[in-house]
């Protein structure tokens, strides 16, 4: 099964208490949602949103012998349907970080520790794949996602080398390539940074993100909480700069901020899960 990442570190922070409404805008595999429900009590009026197919199958499954409302579809668009139907919250938590099953099942072509296609979708309807973008993209378009969402020094030389390769049609392929092309490592994997901005691109994970916080925060009651878990220092500086923008000590400010600093995993959460090592829980309050 799915770890969630900051299991308890979110319910300190974020205090679920009975009778609450919880929206959980990247529900995954219900880990988050199963704690803070059994806190909240309140099903009926609780939405558990994912664009996964496989996640949203699982939810549908796990929660349904309650009244929770589960629903397909992306953060941003989810949270433009409930503004419309003017729906309020007390909780909402977004838990960025792709899934462990996701990461380690070779046929979604997230991961290049085994063979697979490449594919990186978190929604399988969309027609972007990572196949598109790494065969019809040109090398500038490559060398720009590689250089600002995967903050990859060797962007251009990554960028010239996968267009010199084509077609390229696995992961495997593609990690390769990009290890023969960027020479002798040592610790993380070379193709770590790239497969991160292709994945980013994918699945527009940065616009969406800067677009949606808005509208969480429209739909959060006065006293609600909004958590955000980011794994990666984009998301984060996002994140952050969307908290310090809105909060604070201004007389116009609309969030004070609950994490002063971010809250990270403790030795004990990495020694089981180390992929929670980069997790950043940020959470702000609505005034």
């Amino acid at each position: 099964m799915h770890e969630p990442v900051l299991l308890q570190e979110v319910i300190a922070a974020m205090n679920p208490t009975s009778g609450e409404r919880y929206l959980d805008a990247t529900a995954g595999y219900g880990g988050h949602a199963r704690e803070i429900l059994a806190h909240t009590h309140n099903f009926s009026e609780s939405v558990l949103v994912d664009r996964d197919k496989a996640a949203v199958d699982h939810l549908m499954a796990e929660f349904a012998t309650t009244r929770v409302k589960i629903v397909r579809n992306d953060f941003y668009s989810a949270a433009e349907d409930l503004v419309a139907a003017g729906q309020q919250f007390d909780l909402i938590l977004a838990d960025l970080g792709v899934s462990s099953l996701h990461l380690d099942k070779a046929s979604r072509g997230f991961s290049f520790a085994a063979i697979g296609p490449l594919d990186m979708r978190m929604d399988q309807r969309q027609t972007l794949t990572a196949e598109t973008v790494v065969n019809e993209w040109s090398a500038e378009s490559l060398e720009q996602i590689l250089r600002n969402y995967g903050e990859e020094p060797k962007a251009r030389r990554i960028a010239k080398a996968i267009v010199a390769h084509r077609p390229i049609a696995t992961t495997s392929e593609l990690a390769n390539i990009v290890a023969r092309t960027t020479g002798r490592w040592t610790g993380k994997h070379p193709a770590t940074r790239t497969f991160q901005a292709i994945r980013i691109a994918v699945n527009d994970e940065l616009r969406l993100l800067e677009r949606v916080m808005p509208l969480w925060v429209a739909i959060l009651r006065p006293g609600g909480r909004l958590g955000i878990i980011s794994f990666h220092s984009l998301e984060d500086r996002l994140v952050k700069r969307f908290f310090l923008e809105h909060g604070g000590d201004r007389f116009d400010a609309s969030l004070s901020i609950v994490t002063k600093q971010p809250v990270v995993a403790g030795s004990q959460e990495i020694a089981i899960n180390p992929r929670s090592r980069s997790a950043k829980l940020r959470v702000a309050a609505k005034i």
